[in-house]
């Protein structure tokens, strides 16, 4: 039986120096292989760390990643799951006050709002225009999307992480 393999990315935007060899351990131990993250300074919150690191692994592994970071003090990230054939690509951001947010993706990774939750907007809202675009702001991760923004910025001095095609 063949497994079905799938890619992403990680961006843990902040985390404290003395919790990195745990999540290492921890984002290893997700993916079954050891990994060694390249830390850097993050200017946005002084005294942590972040990373940016490409995995590889069964679909699903975006969640599995994700799980293992959960509930770590401190700590914001992202991970993003590419789309394979027969599976939705997801993304998941995390902060200390929000908690997590997951989000199905498209190919081109635009966050998909399935129909039954513009449903749900449009049924709260009652055709209150305001209402409506702050319900689907929250099926957008909106919030998680303001507080984690500067501290994507910090690494635009980077190298660009391109998207692989799908299928």
């Amino acid at each position: 039986m063949t497994t079905t393999r799938a890619r992403g990315v990680l961006f843990v935007h902040s985390s404290p120096r003395a919790l990195c060899p745990h999540l290492e351990w921890a984002i290893g131990s997700a993916l079954g292989y050891p990994v060694n993250c390249r830390w850097e300074e993050q200017p946005v919150l002084p005294g942590t760390l972040r990373a940016e690191m490409e995995w590889m692994g069964p679909v699903g592994s975006g969640a599995a990643i994700a799980s293992s970071l959960r509930g770590w003090e401190h700590l914001r990230y992202e991970v993003t799951e590419e789309p394979t054939p027969g599976s939705d690509g997801g993304r998941w951001m995390h902060t200390p006050d929000l908690g997590v947010f997951f989000a199905q993706t498209d190919s081109s990774g635009n966050i998909v709002v399935p129909e039954d939750r513009i449903r749900y907007a449009l049924e709260v809202a009652q055709g209150n225009a305001e209402e409506i675009s702050r319900e689907l702001r929250v099926a957008l991760g909106g919030a998680w999307d303001d507080e984690l923004e500067a501290f994507r910025h910090a690494g635009d001095e980077r190298s660009v992480v391109w998207l692989h095609r799908v299928g």
